[in-house]
Formats: C-alpha cells, structure tokens, sequence
C-alpha cells in the first residue's frame, strides 16, 4: 500500500487490516467551547472486511444498546451503527473512564440478552420498522461477551 493522506476522519486513518474485533477503543476526543468533552469509542463486533452485522440484527441491536445504555449513564451522547455494518460508535459526554465504558458496554449487552422485545421497533418511532431482528440482535450480543476478554486487545 502507498503512503496514504491524512484524513479528517479518524476511523479513515486506521488501518482495518491491522485490527482484531471484537474490541472496544477509544477513536478520539473533542472538546467544546464550553470545556465538554466527547469520548468517541469505537465498539467492533465484526473483523472488519471479513465479517459483517446483517441489518435486521444491527438495527435491532442499535434500537437496544441505545435504550438500555442510558440505564447504566447519563454520560451517553449517542450510539450510532457504522456503515460498514461491522460495529457502533459511542460517544459521551465529560467521562473519560475507559473501564467504565467497558462495564456500561457489557451490562447493556447483557440486557440486550435478557430483552423480550425490540424497543420503539414500530412504524410510529421507527423509520424501517419492519426492519428488525430480536434473535439475531441477542446472537450478536452473545458472540460479543463471550468475546469479552478480547475488547483491550485492538492489534
């Protein structure tokens, strides 16, 4: 591979071939005016270009993880799916503590798994509501946990 550009996109300059998911890592900070700062972890699930989240799962699983994040922080910015279908970005607000976004992460899996149904997964609060999968979501959540001595391990 040439020498590539700096990009403005932190994610852009990470070398995908070069990672091992499942983890958990913190892609960058930004501070506000006013002396905020946001976290942004970057949450894979899949190898990236190996293996990705099919959509009915990944959606299901960002309607969960969204919900069931605030119960544990009220430091949550927002959980957003990637893409590339192979993970989430979390942001939050003034709290730097990664082990704790570790714990946040995995007791808000653990509810994914213990969940009867999809939050807000109807055509009033979602735009695809037909869109979801509860099974799929919670086999993700489960691979992920089993996983759960790997999130430190990025390279």
């Amino acid at each position: 591979m040439t020498d590539r550009q700096q990009m403005n996109v932190e994610s852009f300059n990470l070398d995908h071939t070069k990672v091992k998911a499942p983890y958990i890592r913190l892609a960058g900070v930004k501070e506000g005016v006013n002396g905020d700062r946001i976290h942004k972890y970057d949450l894979r699930f899949c190898q990236p270009n190996k293996e990705h989240m099919d959509m009915p799962a990944l959606h299901s699983l960002e309607h969960m993880m969204a919900e069931f994040s605030r119960n544990h922080s009220e430091k949550i910015v927002d959980i957003s799916p990637m893409g590339c279908q192979t993970g989430y970005y979390l942001s939050v607000i003034n709290h730097g503590d990664y082990e704790d976004v570790l714990r946040i992460v995995e007791r808000t899996l653990q509810d994914v798994l213990a969940a009867t149904e999809v939050p807000a997964c109807n055509e009033v609060q979602c735009g695809w509501a037909a869109s979801h999968s509860l099974e799929g979501a919670k086999a993700i959540a489960r691979n992920m946990l089993d996983k759960r001595n790997e999130w430190t391990e990025i390279f």
